[in-house]
């Protein structure tokens, strides 16, 4: 038998992390080749990962919630492809550094090495372990010589821990991946953690009790210090409890991560700039009426962004310039010859910009099914990496909160983006008298290295006057 270990892969295009967030298997469960084992988050989307050979499941490196580097080993399988004695030495570890001598002790963690993939084990580190605990390691194996000048320390009175420093000085603190990333997401220092794990090393427990303390001082006090400290602060720790209770602190990662990176690197790198339009789409809500009732359409999903996004792929036929893309690195503006249509959707992980490819040569009908599949498989939070790559042009309809209008934000990479109000009925002039009619406001925002104010202004009048008139889906196509 041998141990193989699968580690993270990058399962999108230049990721370098994911969250696991689901376990389909446990340690002793069999596993096939192709089986799914985990569900991880990337950075935009839930993707399931299968395992590429069989075995049976020896252990699972991390816990969900952890967030995960590219390249880590995620979970080990023991095979029987051929003998291996690194496993069992892995196994007696423990044992060994219980009872035999530290020499035989520090063997150990280098049957973990693996575990710690990617946070650069050392030999530093191992060579640590043995003085973390020297009280406890005197208890258990009765040496007495290596230890003798630490053992006065470990018994100190508790009450004093809160003050000292929780990890000596200029060392390295013990914890495992997974704590490592839960201290940096939650802010905290992992040098100033009390450990209470075995050998010194800090816990997810440790982390998150730093991190209370962080947030109310008073009250953390009493909880590690015993009676004669708990009495002077007995009486402030109800202000302190309130005052925390006004702010929450909530990690940002996955997909609310990457969102706001790439809407810093937009709104910092292209010139954003927007234009308005608003304008009475009463025909257009008509032929949405008609469509619905057509027997040619039945089981399609028909509604107004259907037409809208129709409305944009003619837009661009007559003004083909603003499908483009800019080359920093070429100086060069790339002109694209087909449209990947970025719709961007709320899910309960966060805005996501999944894109139909090949927009420009779907039917109505086809573009009506890709509209449903992208907005369902969305909501599922299955959208695939692939599916958010390589899109030209975006709509994004905040009409559907009631919004009027907004000025949005390049996704990275596009050319423009166009935010769809919410459609009312207004009092509106139509043939020379004031007659409610519905209407709604478009805005599009523009990379003005890519589209100068002329096209832009054309390009969204194109798509106004077709949802004015939508026969000129017809007309213009």
């Amino acid at each position: 038998m041998t141990i193989r270990e699968f580690k993270m892969p990058d399962v999108g295009e230049g990721l370098t992390e994911a969250e696991i967030l689901k376990w389909f298997v446990q340690p002793g469960d069999t596993v096939t080749d192709g089986q799914v084992v985990c569900e991880v988050e990337t950075a935009k989307a839930a993707v399931e990962l299968p395992i590429p050979f069989d075995g049976v499941v020896h252990a699972l490196l991390f816990e969900e919630g952890t967030t995960v580097d590219v390249g880590q080993v995620i979970i080990s399988v023991q095979t029987g492809e051929a003998e291996a004695p690194a496993p069992a030495a892995a196994a007696a570890a423990p044992a060994v550094a219980a009872e035999a001598p530290a020499a035989e002790a520090e063997a150990a963690p280098e049957a973990r090495q693996p575990v710690l993939v990617g946070y650069g084990v050392s030999t530093a580190s191992t060579k640590r372990r043995p003085r973390k605990a020297p009280a406890g390691t005197a208890a258990q194996n009765g040496s007495s010589a290596p230890v003798a000048p630490a053992a006065p320390a470990a018994p100190a009175a508790p009450a004093p821990l809160p003050a000292v420093p929780a990890q000596p000085t200029g060392e390295r603190p013990l914890a495992k991946p997974p704590v490592r990333k839960l201290a940096k997401d939650l802010g905290i220092d992992l040098a100033s953690v009390v450990p209470t794990g075995d050998g010194g090393v800090v816990t997810r427990e440790d982390v998150h009790a730093a991190a209370a303390a962080a947030i109310t001082p008073q009250t953390a006090v009493p909880a590690a210090a015993p009676a004669p400290v708990a009495t002077p602060v007995a009486a402030a720790p109800a202000p302190a409890a309130d005052a925390s209770a006004r702010e929450t602190r909530i990690p940002v990662k996955g997909v609310r991560k990457v969102t706001a990176q790439a809407m810093v690197q937009s709104a910092f790198t292209a010139p954003h700039v927007t234009e308005f339009v608003t304008l009475d789409v009463t025909r257009t809500m008509k032929l949405v009426q008609e469509l619905k009732d057509d027997p040619d359409l039945a089981g399609l999903r028909i509604n107004p962004l259907l037409l809208i996004a129709k409305a944009v792929l003619v837009a661009i036929r007559r003004n083909p310039d603003v499908n483009a893309s800019w080359d920093e690195a070429a100086q060069e503006i790339v002109l694209k010859h087909y449209v990947n249509l970025g719709i961007a959707a709320a899910t309960p992980r966060g805005l996501i910009v999944p894109n139909i490819k090949d927009a420009h040569a779907k039917t109505l009908g086809e573009l009506s099914e890709s509209l449903s599949s992208l907005v369902a498989t969305a909501r599922d939070g299955k959208t695939s990496p692939a599916d958010m790559q390589n899109g030209t042009i975006t709509i994004t309809n905040v009409g559907v909160f009631g919004v009027d209008t907004g000025t949005p934000i390049l996704n990275p990479g596009e050319s423009a983006i166009l935010a769809v109000g919410a459609i009312k009925l207004q009092p509106w002039v139509h043939k020379g008298k004031v007659k409610p009619r519905q209407v709604t406001t478009l805005a599009l925002s523009f990379d003005h290295r890519l589209i100068d104010g002329e096209l832009g202004s054309r390009f969204l009048a194109d798509i106004a006057a077709v949802l004015e008139h939508p026969r000129r889906l017809v007309t213009w196509a």
